[in-house]
C-alpha cells in the first residue's frame, strides 16, 4: 500500500530557476491530498499526471501568495471539469473569506460541495481522522499564522502466515487479520500468533511549511518517518531568516536530530541561491541523513528512493 510525496513546488516566495511555489502531494493507500498550492499548482499537478478529480483533501498552511493563490484556480478547474465529488478545504479562517469572496464576484456556484474547516493553530490538535490516516497540527511560527500538518498512517491488519493459510476458512480471514484466534469446527482453537505475524509498523509524515525555529516542535515530530521542512536560508543569513521568521538549513537539521526522525527533507529554498547544494551540505553536518525537495520527484515515505 502505497504512501507516497510528489514535490510540486520548491520554491520560496519569488520562484526562480525551475522552482515553483509550494505544493506537494500526498498519496496515502491511493487517497490523494495536497499540500499548500501555490501558483501554477495545478499545471504541476497535470504534469505529474495527477487527476484533479482524486484529490480529497488541501490542506493550506498560511495566507501568504505563494503557498495559496493556485487554489482558486484549482477549485475552478475541478467545476470545470465536472467534479462532484465534495473537496474539504483546511486551512486559516481567513481562507473561507477568500474563497466565498471570489465564488461570490464571479457568479460561480460549484458542482460539489465545498467543505472548509480553520484549523485551530494548536500542535497535535486533531485535524480529522478515516480509516487510512490521522492528521494532526503543528504550530509553527511565522509572520502570520502558519500552521504545519502530521499524517499518520492508521495500523495495519497482521499478515497471515502464508504456510498456514489453507487452515483458515475465507470467512475467518479478515478477523484473523484484526488479531482474534482461529475457532475450527471441531472446537478446536489455534491461537493468533500460530496465524499471523505483525504488519509492516505504521508511516509518518510531516509537514512544516514557512516556520522560524520551533524547537518545541521536537516531542511531536518524535520518530515520524519523513519531515518536509523549509529551509529557506543558510546560516550565513540567519539574520535574515529571524527578520523574516524563516529557518536555516542548519536549524531545520537541529529539529530534525533532536526529534530523531527518520529522514529530513529540505524545500523552500530562496532564489538567491542557484545551486541549493550548499544548504544540503549545511544541513548534513547536524542531521546526515537529509535530501533536497526536487521539482517533480516522488519520494516513498519509510524508504529512502526517489522516482522521478
Amino acid at each position: 500500500m502505497r504512501f507516497a510525496v510528489t514535490t510540486l513546488g520548491t520554491g520560496a516566495a519569488l520562484p526562480a530557476r525551475g522552482r515553483y511555489p509550494s505544493a506537494q502531494l500526498l498519496n496515502i493507500r491511493e487517497r490523494l491530498f495536497l499540500m499548500d498550492c501555490g501558483e501554477g499548482t495545478q499545471e504541476r499537478l497535470r504534469m505529474a499526471q495527477v487527476n484533479l478529480g482524486r484529490i480529497a483533501r488541501v490542506f493550506i498552511s498560511h495566507m501568504h501568495g505563494d503557498h495559496y493563490l493556485g487554489l482558486m484556480g484549482l477549485i475552478s478547474s475541478m467545476h470545470l471539469l465536472g467534479r462532484n465529488m465534495a473537496l474539504h478545504v483546511h486551512g486559516p479562517a481567513e481562507l473561507r473569506e477568500v474563497i466565498e469572496l471570489q465564488l461570490r464576484v464571479s457568479g460561480t456556484y460549484l458542482r460539489f460541495p465545498l467543505h472548509f474547516y480553520p484549523v485551530q493553530h494548536t500542535s497535535g490538535a486533531l485535524v480529522m481522522k478515516d480509516d487510512r490516516v490521522e492528521v494532526t497540527e503543528l504550530a509553527l511560527k511565522h509572520r502570520v499564522q502558519s500552521t504545519g500538518f502530521l499524517f499518520r498512517e492508521a495500523p495495519r491488519p497482521r499478515k497471515l502466515i502464508k504456510e498456514r493459510v489453507d487452515i483458515i476458512p475465507h470467512y475467518a480471514r479478515r478477523a484473523v487479520k484484526l488479531g482474534e484466534d482461529l475457532l475450527l469446527p471441531d472446537g478446536r482453537i489455534v491461537p493468533n500468533a500460530e496465524l499471523t505475524e505483525p504488519p509492516t509498523p505504521p508511516r509518518s509524515y510531516a509537514y512544516c511549511s514557512d516556520t522560524a525555529q520551533v524547537p518545541d516542535l521536537a516531542p511531536f515530530l518524535h520518530g515520524v518517518d519523513l519531515l518536509y521542512h523549509e529551509a529557506t536560508f543558510t546560516e550565513s543569513l540567519a539574520g535574515r531568516a529571524k527578520e523574516t521568521m524563516h529557518s536555516t538549513a542548519k536549524q531545520a537539521a537541529t529539529l530534525a536530530r533532536d526529534a530523531q526522525v527518520g529522514q529530513l527533507m529540505l524545500g523552500h529554498f530562496s532564489s538567491r541561491y542557484k545551486d541549493v547544494s550548499v544548504l544540503l551540505a549545511e544541513a548534513v553536518e547536524y542531521f546526515p541523513n537529509t535530501i533536497l525537495a526536487r521539482e517533480g520527484d516522488t519520494y516513498e515515505v519509510g524508504e529512502t528512493g526517489v522516482q522521478g
